[in-house]
């Protein structure tokens, strides 16, 4: 078969009646899209096979569906790469974007340069957890890559399922593995050492001719392994500092005629494209690739958010829409304290179905640029095959839907009605997906009343939900969900803790909330000379804890209307402190949610109201606390290490509807 072209007809048209089945379609892609909706029709009735009677009449919303397998930070053995194969194409998904080479790891082999695997395939070790500081290994080698006979097996094997296999080679950043194999390619002199943790590199490629002739050298095979019209060559996360120190670097700025270390960026990913288009081939890179300006033909995947795809798109540019609040599959899909471990973050089912592609401060004429939607399943923290499949199902399903469904097409109603059909064909493909958790218990909760009325639910219809209010785990044995009912709390706190348990003998992971009994704080005197707005403190440090900012110096000083960013900190690893008062209208029962990217915390008083702390992408969390009207302390701290930008803070009363906090409710002394 030739290899699947993106926007190729997929159209098809189903009909089935009391006289038999019609499938109709223009291409023999169409065929097999309306074979593949047509085998999850099929029910089994006593000792035979029904099928409804239908009309369906289908098409793809977008041509790029893809889903990114990272086989860099742990090496995915070439079985586990083509049941990811098998799985997405159950599901009309039709682009596994392949990330193949990292600072932790280079995967794939190079003919022209066999140190790429023969040092930079292998590491010394592993951090343990999330152990950086103190930094903590596992004192094991760890070490794998494919060959290119295994490589070309592969995109045969997709091929055969009409899934285009893309692959990342990473640059100018997270190259570190190339440089501990090739240190010459570096700004400065090395030796260096494939990393073992996570995270950004100082040390990334230096723009030098060596530099290209090696990238041209090491591009040229990857071309010839694989024969889709597109190559990623990632552009994320490329700190300038060596850039900014090396004599060559800045001798290429000058030379140039660039203003700075963005634009030499630019000029790199620009080089890089003339050489792909000169070879038949088309350029994608994350978003960061628009800082300094934009190559001429790239395609940008956006993943700090959508704001980079919106600019592409306005430029002119094909986007694939990635965001770390929608599409991150390595994140957390339920209470971190239940789960594996993970990379950071919160990302349920609902969220990943309601994304929506296509912003809508796009003009119909700029929404075209938006080629499709694309979940990550990123491995630091996951080393197992059984791992990805927990990260990656069923979150996988809701993506294939958003993706190829119309926006008015979809409904979470009917997605979680149909959902338990396709997690019985994942039983029977035996995938280790995460069984959805129970519902009702999203976060701890605070009353005024001295009881409060807990209803559960789970998507499993077959599934029996069973609760505990000691704090321990549920088990088959705990008390059985039946209805509502009514929970006596205290000042203390009562801890409701649930599972869902399937007739199979499947197990949901824990859900749980605390309810909590609480009293109103009081307002604090009001005092003369006041002024709106809080008071702006901006650091520029390494920060990985909030509660760490208090004890740095700030650079500068300001006020802000907002809880927000005020649009001027650097690109990364700064601080920001915002204090005063907030004047609240009313006695309440206050609800905040604290967006950010990275760590942040809401302090009321000398109470964190709302910790959203640590590392991660764009994440929101609550807190509660019952105010009465009037002055109460604030403070807001806020860090960022690398990746997206987010700050931003709502409120509600009750069951009212979420709105940004008011500039007038913001105080400072002047």
């Amino acid at each position: 078969r030739p290899v699947p072209a993106l926007g190729e007809d997929e159209s098809y048209s189903l009909e089935i009646d009391a006289e038999g089945g019609r499938l109709q379609a223009p291409t023999s892609l169409g065929v097999l899209r309306g074979l593949e909706t047509f085998g999850p029709l099929l029910r089994k009735e006593g000792s035979g096979l029904i099928v409804p009677g239908v009309r369906i009449d289908d098409q793809p919303r977008f041509p790029w569906r893809g889903l990114l397998l990272d086989g860099a930070r742990h090496f995915m053995p070439i079985e586990v790469v083509k049941r990811t194969l098998d799985g997405m194409a159950a599901v009309k998904l039709n682009v596994l974007h392949w990330h193949l080479t990292e600072d932790q790891g280079w995967r794939i082999e190079i003919l022209k340069y066999p140190r790429l695997t023969s040092v930079g395939s292998c590491r010394r070790e592993t951090m343990v957890e999330k152990k950086f500081d103190p930094y903590v290994g596992d004192s094991t080698r760890y070490c794998g890559f494919y060959t290119q006979a295994e490589i070309r097996d592969v995109v045969a094997y997709a091929r055969s399922r009409y899934v285009t296999v893309v692959p990342e080679i990473e640059m100018p950043g997270h190259s570190k593995a190339a440089l501990a194999a090739y240190p010459e390619l570096a700004c400065t002199p090395g030796p260096f050492e494939v990393r073992t943790t996570w995270g950004v590199d100082e040390d990334i490629f230096c723009p030098s001719e060596e530099t290209f002739a090696f990238l041209e050298g090491v591009l040229t095979e990857v071309i010839g392994l694989f024969p889709g019209t597109y190559i990623h060559i990632g552009g994320d996360e490329a700190p300038r500092t060596r850039w900014r120190a090396s004599p060559l670097a800045q001798e290429v700025i000058r030379r140039e005629g660039l203003r700075d270390e963005h634009e030499l960026q630019s000029w790199f990913i620009r080089r890089i494209e003339r050489f792909l288009l000169a070879n038949g081939r088309r350029l994608i890179g994350w978003d960061e690739i628009l800082e300094g300006g934009l190559a001429p033909e790239a395609t940008v995947m956006s993943w700090r958010g959508t704001s980079g795809g919106i600019e592409a798109a306005r430029q002119g540019h094909d986007v694939i829409m990635t965001p770390t609040s929608h599409l991150y599959f390595d994140y957390y899909q339920g209470e971190e304290r239940f789960e594996p471990l993970a990379n950071g973050g919160l990302l349920p089912l609902d969220r990943v179905y309601a994304f929506e592609p296509v912003p809508d401060s796009l003009t119909p004429e700029q929404a075209q640029h938006i080629l499709g939607a694309q979940g990550n399943v990123w491995t630091e923290y996951l080393k197992t095959p059984a791992a990805v499949e927990y990260m990656a199902y069923p979150r996988t399903l809701a993506l294939a839907e958003v993706a190829w469904s119309p926006r008015e097409a979809r409904s979470w109603q009917s997605f979680i009605a149909r959902l338990p059909f396709a997690l019985r064909a994942l039983d029977k493909a035996g995938v280790a997906y995460r069984v959805p958790h129970v519902e009702g218990l999203e976060a701890d909760r605070l009353t005024l009343t001295d009881r409060v009325t807990i209803r559960l639910q789970t998507l499993m219809p077959d599934a029996e939900i069973r609760y505990t209010t000691d704090g321990s785990d549920p088990t088959r044995a705990s008390t059985p969900y039946r209805r509502p009912f009514a929970l006596p709390v205290n000042a203390a706190g009562v801890r409701v803790t649930a599972r869902a348990f399937t007739k199979d003998g499947r197990v949901s992971a824990p859900r749980a909330a605390t309810f909590t009994r609480t009293t109103y704080r009081e307002a604090e005197p009001e005092a003369p000379g006041r002024a709106t707005g809080l008071r702006y403190e901006y650091y520029e440090d390494t920060v990985r804890r909030a509660a760490a900012i208090d004890r740095g110096q700030p650079v500068r000083t300001g006020v802000v209307d907002a809880i927000a960013r005020r649009g001027d900190e650097r690109p990364e690893q700064y601080a920001l402190r915002l204090s005063g008062w907030l004047r609240v209208p009313g006695d309440a029962l206050y609800e905040f949610a604290l967006s950010s990217d990275d760590g942040s915390t809401l302090q009321i008083g000398d109470r964190i109201v709302v910790d959203n702390d640590g590392f991660h992408g764009v994440e929101e969390r609550t807190g509660m606390i019952a105010l009465r009207a009037g002055l109460h302390a604030i403070t807001v701290r806020f860090f960022q290490g690398g990746g997206g930008h987010d700050l931003s803070l709502r409120y509600r009363v009750g069951a009212g509807a979420w709105a940004p906090v008011p500039a007038e409710w913001l105080v400072r002394r002047p």
